[in-house]
């Protein structure tokens, strides 16, 4: 770290953002940070200024914020897995079917269904959601086509189960065609990756972890005052392996840049719950014991796709007598958004969990952008902070093993 900048101030950051599982070209998330900082800059009284990255490396962007009577650079870069995320969604419809049963046996064989269920009911509202919309579509079309032979039965004979057949053919093809509404196989296709090996990281994602870890090590290397790894949804997760890897293999230099780590809206217990994820349960613990970072936990009750003040370690069964973090705090939506602006987002449930990266217009002390380009380290800025006060942090997952 620069001997000019005390522990808790910076003037230049590194920052890495870790996307869920999301098929969309990350210009989206440079588009979403210009946007949303231009206005909470407005509301909040700061100078933001977003412009093209220069150089190699990650897609990103470049920042400069004038906050509190201290400028500040920052370079974002989002670390890419859309690709394997798209070659995940490419399954047939039939294909799709059959992750449905086998995601649906292997929660419910496990036992770890019933274990969300006593988190927050919203996320396994949603992890069902895709199973009943999905058999929904396919009583439909059943519906239709079998509609259709008894209208042409009398007049063809069996011959009248072909058209009947092309006819759910069709209507299970409709369905998928206008998915970009239902997000029915976009969910399904998310919920199967995480558990079709129950837990346990697929090879292609942990040789890009692998490279995601990589990059952080360089950065960690280089004159800036604090490395800022964000984790969203089930970027939080995989975050949670990268930097846990990033310590064991002993590359976080003590007289290099602050480390900090900052999830949003996580939905971790989808898989730490499972019985093969010893490897994240072992990294949760790892994390939650070290010293050599600061991880800050953010979710709000609000978002129905994340568990919402859910300590993912504590709840996990991973939480050892050296546990420092994470501190888990909570957005409050409903306080930090007026009531006109929460009556117009409060049932758009995608959208809702995207807010941790969007614009309050009534900012309290989470504030994104001032996280992300402010003049304060993540530790500095929620030092002495309480965490939330209904925050769950009873052991409720069945499976505790962690890897050695």
């Amino acid at each position: 770290m620069s001997s000019q900048v005390p522990q808790s101030g910076v003037q230049r950051r590194r920052v890495f953002y870790i996307p869920g599982y999301d098929p969309i070209h990350p210009r989206r998330y440079r588009e979403l940070y210009r946007k949303e900082g231009r206005a909470q800059a407005g509301i909040s009284g700061y100078r933001l200024e977003v412009s093209a990255k220069t150089g190699d490396g990650p897609y990103g962007w470049h920042v400069r914020s004038e906050q509190d009577g201290a400028e500040v650079e920052a370079d974002v870069e989002v670390l890419v897995w859309s690709d394997i995320v798209r070659d995940s969604m490419e399954s047939s419809i039939p294909a799709t079917y059959w992750q449905l049963l086998r995601t649906a046996w292997i929660y419910i064989s496990t036992g770890t269904l019933w274990r969300l269920m006593r988190l927050r009911k919203g996320p396994v509202i949603a992890a069902l959601y895709p199973v009943a919309m999905l058999l929904g579509q396919l009583v439909a079309a059943v519906v239709l086509g079998w509609g259709l032979v008894v209208l042409l039965i009398p007049w063809a004979g069996v011959l009248a189960v072909l058209p009947a057949l092309a006819l759910s053919v069709a209507v299970l093809r409709w369905f998928r065609k206008i998915d970009n509404r239902l997000f029915a196989y976009y969910l399904m296709h998310d919920y199967a990756y995480s558990a079709r090996l129950r837990g346990e990281t697929p090879p292609e994602l942990q040789a890009r972890l692998d490279e995601f870890r990589a990059t952080i090590a360089a950065a960690l290397r280089s004159p800036v005052d604090e490395v800022l790894v964000v984790g969203h949804s089930s970027g939080a997760h995989l975050g949670v392996s990268v930097l846990a890897d990033l310590l064991r293999r002993g590359e976080v230099p003590p007289d290099g840049p602050v480390l900090s780590f900052l999830t949003l809206g996580q939905v971790v217990p989808m898989v730490s719950f499972l019985p093969r994820a010893g490897r994240l349960r072992s990294d949760l613990q790892l994390l939650s014991q070290t010293e050599q970072l600061t991880w800050v936990d953010v979710s709000a009750p609000g978002d129905g796709c994340a568990f919402a003040l859910c300590d993912p370690v504590a709840v996990s069964g991973v939480a050892g007598p050296g546990k420092r973090w994470p501190l888990v705090l909570s957005a409050a939506f409903t306080q930090t958004l007026s009531p006109e602006r929460w009556a117009a987002l409060r049932w758009r449930f995608f959208r809702l969990h995207f807010q941790y990266l969007c614009a309050f217009d009534r900012p309290s002390d989470y504030d994104y952008f001032r996280i992300t380009a402010g003049p304060l380290t993540l530790g500095a800025r929620f030092a002495g902070r309480a965490p939330s006060k209904s925050r769950i942090e009873r052991a409720v997952s069945k499976y505790r093993t962690v890897r050695a």
